[in-house]
């Protein structure tokens, strides 16, 4: 502000405008006085009837008082201000009156909400009432009835009873109203109803939960709901029932997991885990517990100890005699058994009128074959036939298992054989009789007298000889014998009385088994017991199935198969091993738990047998694997039988310095992953009428496996045998090829001590070694450094003659030493 003479003033609020004076002092003592101006605040005040409104005048200030208009402002300009502040309080008035409606509409709303909660509760309520009425109604009138009964039963016993019970009687009848505080309590709402209504009532499970996925995430099940439901109701009837204690047999096998033995004793796994805790025991709900372990729980949880074995699983099958009412006749299984090349399959094949022998490789049986024949007086026999070589020692010794006659083919141009003394040992370990088929009895070079007398030796006496052992003297070529042969096996079969309880559940041998490409895994059965059906569930070995179909000896679908029947039974999970035995089960389950026992069994025993469980063994061990050069194969056959035959073999090939060991062998062709193996562990593939598929072949080719295919067992045994060979280290032979003895000895410059010997045995060479013998006891062996004869160093020195030694770094020889002189020699060698 600036006042008419141009001097700067200040305002300051007041009344009216008033000048005047203020005195500034600054620094150094200096002061100013500075002319002020001070002006009164204007207040405008609105005509009569218009309100109250604002205005403004140069300055931004507002004035007007007493109805005067401020100073500047039109009437147009003060109407148009006047308006829009009553359009302003308008609309507020208007906002304000909504505002209120709509929060009186609301709480109408919370209002009739509330109501409407508290008549469904207030119903609720009475419901519950209603029932815990009619319960509380029924169990008085259930409690009165039994006082009634008992009072009965007390009168019967005791017609006078005394006043004393009387007064105890007395305050039985006044139990029932005591509770009856609480339940008014109850019905009032008092007694802590609300949190168990509320508890009740947000368990409830609404639309919008539902949709939105709840307010408080998890949800309470309806179970959950029913068991709180049902908890409340016992708490309104008089306290909580407790249950009484179940007391159970536990069944406890050697190992058992936590929840397994927190199941079969019927209680939470957490309170079994809990009671381990306390026991100073961590365990979780998955991890196994020794059987004195699981004891302690059970006794402590109130149960009953029942021990059982793993074992036990195979209780289902165990054997069971059949009554003699039960048994019928059945067909004799005969096995043939001989040594190799005596017409043990040609002979099978004359009585069946089949020819097998073609398809054999080298004429030999690879498998075990199983076959139905029927004589011409209606008798059905079943041959088994058993390869002769003696890798299938094991096959064979199965086949007289599982036989009630064994037919001993022996060539009466041969006689008896390594292989037919074995065969005649299988059948006496299996008690079975036997019958002598004298073959080829049409050859020139015949003589079945030697053949009998021969057999005398291993204690088989034939009926020419006054023994009991029937021989018949067949022609497998020109059928000579073989009626006679058959008579004699029926003779025997009647003497035998073989009988059978065919209406049983079904159990058999594995005569053979193997993995075809097309079927599966194939098993031969020799039926034993029972009758063999499709669709029964069975366990063989460490396999299990359902039997798919079922196909005879003449490749025809059956549906049953008897006693003494052989078939092949499709529908096994795995390939079983050749002598299991086939049970049927009830149930799958209990066939897979069988064979999962097994398998089980099996492996800890294969574990057991390779692992050393001493420092000693593992030492040896250690030491063995050091000594012993190893030649891996892998080995794959067409069927179980062979491939096992073909092990043994393997097995047996070897010495103490050399061994085969069989890396892995099994059924069916060579694949991808046998190429593999091969190839980690840098051996060869052995297949046996096997061959591998295409992507093997490649496979091979690209990691350089050699893949060696056979159909003979001779070549496969032989061929690994000149293998191993290879790996025997050349034995060192000494060949002694004189004596010297010492005569004299000298001392020569520059050389040391030499011998002046006389060769009294052989010749004596430069390049031989040489051992100095005192007293007939060697002190010294070693090389000699020269070799003189006169003063000429010379090669050698022969028999009589004098010469001069002397040995490399040794100086001890004394007159009367004697000089052994000897040459040594490698020799390879190979595995016989």
């Amino acid at each position: 502000m600036s006042d008419n003479d141009g001097k700067k003033t200040l305002g300051v609020r007041g009344g009216g405008a008033r000048s005047g004076s203020v005195k500034q002092s600054f620094s150094h003592g200096r002061t100013k006085n500075v002319v002020v101006e001070t002006k009164r605040k204007r207040v405008v005040v609105p005509k009569p009837g218009a309100g109250s409104g604002a205005g403004g005048g140069k300055g931004g200030q507002v004035g007007g008082s007493g109805g005067k208009r401020p100073a500047g402002i039109s009437d147009a300009e003060m109407e148009r201000r006047l308006k829009a502040l009553q359009a302003a309080k308008a609309r507020e008035a208007e906002e304000t009156a909504k505002r209120e409606a709509e929060e009186k509409a609301r709480a109408e709303e919370r209002e009739r909400l509330r109501a409407e909660k508290e008549q469904k509760e207030r119903e609720q309520r009475e419901a519950e009432e209603a029932l815990k009425r009619k319960a509380e109604e029924e169990e008085r009138k259930k409690r009165e009835a039994e006082d009634a009964a008992k009072a009965a039963a007390a009168a019967a016993a005791q017609p006078a009873p005394k006043a004393d019970d009387q007064a105890r009687a007395k305050p039985k009848k006044e139990e029932a109203p005591r509770r009856t505080p609480d339940r008014d309590d109850q019905k009032s709402g008092r007694g802590g109803r609300g949190r168990g209504d509320g508890g009740r009532r947000s368990g409830k499970l609404t639309l919008n939960q539902a949709l939105s996925g709840g307010e408080g995430g998890r949800q309470k099940s309806l179970a959950a709901m029913k068991r709180k439901q049902e908890r409340a109701r016992q708490k309104a009837m008089g306290g909580q029932q407790s249950r009484e204690k179940v007391t159970r047999d536990v069944k406890l096998p050697e190992a058992i997991t936590v929840a397994e033995l927190a199941n079969r004793m019927a209680e939470r796994v957490g309170d079994v885990v809990k009671a381990l805790m306390n026991n100073g025991i961590m365990a979780t709900q998955n991890q196994s517990i020794d059987a004195d372990t699981a004891e302690l729980i059970i006794e402590e949880f109130g149960h009953r100890v029942q021990r059982v074995s793993d074992a036990d699983v195979e209780d289902v099958i165990k054997e069971v005699e059949d009554k003699a009412e039960d048994l019928q006749p059945r067909p004799p299984v005969i096995t043939i058994m001989g040594h190799v090349d005596h017409g043990k399959t040609s002979l099978l094949d004359a009585i069946r009128d089949a020819k097998v022998t073609a398809g054999e490789a080298g004429g030999i049986t690879q498998h075990i074959g199983a076959y139905q024949v029927k004589t011409e007086s209606g008798a059905v026999l079943s041959f088994l036939d058993t390869p002769g070589h003696a890798a299938f020692t094991s096959m064979r010794s199965r086949g007289a298992q599982v036989t009630d006659i064994v037919v001993l083919v022996v060539a009466a141009d041969d006689a008896v054989m390594p292989q037919t003394v074995e065969a005649i040992n299988h059948a006496k370990a299996a008690k079975v009789p036997m019958i002598v088929a004298i073959n080829k009895i049409d050859k020139p070079s015949a003589n079945p007298t030697k053949v009998r007398t021969d057999l005398l030796q291993h204690e088989v006496i034939v009926e020419e000889l006054s023994g009991d052992v029937q021989d018949v003297e067949v022609s497998a070529h020109t059928g000579q014998g073989l009626d006679e042969l058959l008579e004699a096996i029926a003779l025997q079969a009647e003497i035998l009385e073989l009988k059978a309880n065919p209406n049983r559940a079904a159990e058999g041998a594995v005569i053979e088994a193997q993995l075809d490409v097309g079927r599966g895994p194939v098993a031969t059965v020799l039926v034993q017991r029972g009758t063999l059906r499709q669709g029964d569930v069975f366990v063989v070995g460490e396999q299990y199935g359902k039997v798919r179909a079922l196909i005879n000896d003449k490749g025809e679908r059956v549906k049953e198969a008897g006693p003494s029947v052989p078939v092949e039974v499709l529908g096994l999970n795995g390939t079983p091993e050749a002598g299991d035995v086939l049970n049927v089960t009830e149930t799958e389950a209990q066939a897979r738990e069988i064979a999962e026992y097994r398998a089980n069994l099996a492996k800890e025993k294969r574990a057991a047998a390779g692992a050393a469980t001493t420092l000693d063994q593992l030492l040896q061990k250690a030491k063995e694997d050091e000594n012993v050069s190893e030649l891996p194969v892998i080995v794959k056959a067409d069927v179980q039988g062979s491939s096992e035959a073909i092990v043994q073999a393997l097995e047996k090939v070897g010495n103490d310095e050399v061994r085969v060991r069989v890396i892995h062998y099994g059924v069916g062709a060579i694949t991808e992953t046998d190429v593999g193996l091969a190839e980690a562990s840098g051996c060869p593939v052995i297949g046996f009428n096997v061959r591998a598929n295409a992507p093997a072949r490649n496979a091979a080719n690209q990691k350089g496996v050699e893949i060696r295919y056979y159909s003979v067992i001779y070549d496969l045994v032989d061929d690994v045998k000149a293998a191993a060979s290879g790996l025997l280290s050349n034995e060192i032979r000494e060949n002694f090829i004189g004596y010297a003895q010492i005569k004299e000895v000298f001392k020569v410059s520059n050389v040391g001590k030499v011998a002046g010997c006389l060769v009294t045995e052989g010749v004596a060479r430069r390049s031989a070694g040489v051992r100095l013998l005192r007293d007939d006891v060697v002190i010294h062996e070693g090389t000699l450094k020269t070799l003189k004869r006169f003063k000429d160093e010379v090669a050698e020195v022969q028999s009589g003659q004098e010469c001069g030694m002397a040995f490399e770094n040794y100086d001890d020889i004394r007159p009367g030493d004697v000089i052994e002189i000897f040459e040594r020699q490698e020799i390879e060698r190979s595995l016989d």
